[in-house]
């Protein structure tokens, strides 16, 4: 225990700037309150999980230090979620079962996000929305939602990985 006080901590500013660009974008009003996504605590999650998988599928790539940092990202993400479930008082025994299940949740979405997305077909973007947003009904503002996903899978593709890397990543504006 004492020992982890003086490992080289993973978690450095370029880390937390891409987590907190993440979790800033997917607090967006629009998503909650006209796209259908639920203002819940599994709704914050799904839309983090959304954006957070956009990123990583913008750093897919076998150079070992974009895979570390990857990781980095990805640690980060699940430990402010252990964070996010001690601070609502789940117990500590409960917390582990939780971030495992939301863990298959995430490369879930993760998974079938990327095959909408490399179809490339909006219809494919929009299963994938009823799916994970819409409890496989459709929403009104489908449409919309969807070409904004798509807009972020090309906006963040423009983006040179070393920038992200450095700690800026932008997904671009709903409409």
């Amino acid at each position: 225990m004492i020992l982890s006080l003086f490992r080289k901590t993973k978690f450095t500013a370029p880390v937390y700037a891409v987590y907190s660009a993440i979790v800033a974008q997917s607090r967006r009003p629009v998503f909650y309150a006209e796209w259908g996504a639920s203002d819940t605590m599994t709704g914050r999650f799904d839309m983090i999980s959304l954006h957070a998988a956009l990123v990583f599928r913008r750093l897919r790539s076998s150079e070992k230090e974009t895979r570390q940092f990857s990781q980095n990202v990805f640690d980060c993400f699940f430990k402010d979620m252990d964070r996010s479930l001690r601070e609502m008082g789940v117990g500590d025994l409960s917390v582990a079962k939780r971030i495992e299940k939301m863990g298959s949740l995430f490369y879930g979405m993760l998974t079938s996000l990327s095959e909408a997305l490399d179809s490339r077909e909006r219809e494919e973007v929009k299963a994938f929305l009823s799916r994970n947003f819409h409890a496989g009904g459709t929403h009104p503002e489908a449409d919309r939602f969807a070409d904004y996903i798509l807009l972020c899978d090309d906006f963040l593709a423009t983006q040179p990985v070393a920038d992200i890397m450095a700690g800026t990543v932008n997904f671009g504006e709903p409409k």
